[in-house]
């Protein structure tokens, strides 16, 4: 009768001590580094990305009532810069096609540095 409930926790003991060994580095996730180096210019660097990616017709364009709302100025997506950040770290946006790593690193570092005017 023991040794019945030996077996499920020792293969629970394992499963969890094998499970927990897991870890993902940032190179690995992030290809090119996760680091933020200089200044990302929101006029010359986001700026473009959001408004060829995101500020189209029917998606975030003026005056839509869609959840994520207009993306066309600067107070637009800096109200929304973190909201921003994660739809694009998770692939959800831009709807139908993808930012590349490079990409999604010049709106990552913009975010992680305050969102400036720049």
């Amino acid at each position: 009768m023991q040794r019945k409930f030996l077996i499920p926790v020792l293969f629970m003991a394992a499963l969890f001590s094998i499970s927990s060994c897991y870890y993902d580095t940032g190179e690995l996730l992030y290809p090119g580094g996760v680091a933020c180096t200089g200044t990302t210019s929101f006029a010359t660097q986001v700026a473009p990305l959001i408004q060829s990616r995101c500020a189209m017709s029917g998606c975030h364009s003026s005056g839509v009532t869609n959840t994520g709302g207009p993306l066309t100025t600067y107070t637009q997506i800096k109200a929304k810069a973190a909201a921003v950040k994660a739809t694009v770290l998770n692939g959800s946006m831009p709807k139908g096609s993808t930012f590349t790593a490079a990409q999604i690193k010049i709106i990552s570092c913009w975010v992680d540095n305050g969102a400036p005017n720049n």
